[in-house]
């Protein structure tokens, strides 16, 4: 069972961008994450949504920045970014666990998708 991640791109500093997470219906009372890793850094995460949506945390280094939202009927989660840094450039990933909590701890997600690539310029 594999997610699928999508809307990676380059823009410039400031600019914006959507990811979309394609989650597969099996999985659609798992909770979905988004996480990201840099060149050279730990993968981290970033943000997560229940699957009743209920739910949402954001790592404190995108709050306010990013909007992680899901459309259950399109079994679709998505993580809305402005005001973007080249700090975030990184390896976006999507992932579902049973629970979204604050932690978002990478080993505790089972399921992940192949990851999408946001380039940021200054």
């Amino acid at each position: 069972v594999q997610l699928q991640a999508s809307g990676g791109g380059s823009v410039q500093a400031g600019g914006s961008l959507t990811l979309s997470c394609e989650v597969p219906q099996s999985l659609d009372y798992y909770a979905t994450g988004w996480f990201r890793q840099a060149p050279g850094k730990e993968r981290e995460g970033i943000s997560c949504i229940s699957s009743s949506a209920g739910m949402r945390y954001y790592a404190d280094s995108v709050k306010g920045r990013f909007t992680i939202s899901r459309d259950n009927a399109k079994n679709t989660v998505y993580l809305q970014m402005k005001s973007l840094k080249p700090e975030d450039t990184a390896v976006y990933y999507c992932a579902a666990d049973l629970f979204c909590a604050a932690r978002m701890a990478v080993d505790e997600y089972e399921y992940w998708g192949q990851g999408t690539l946001v380039t940021v310029s200054s």
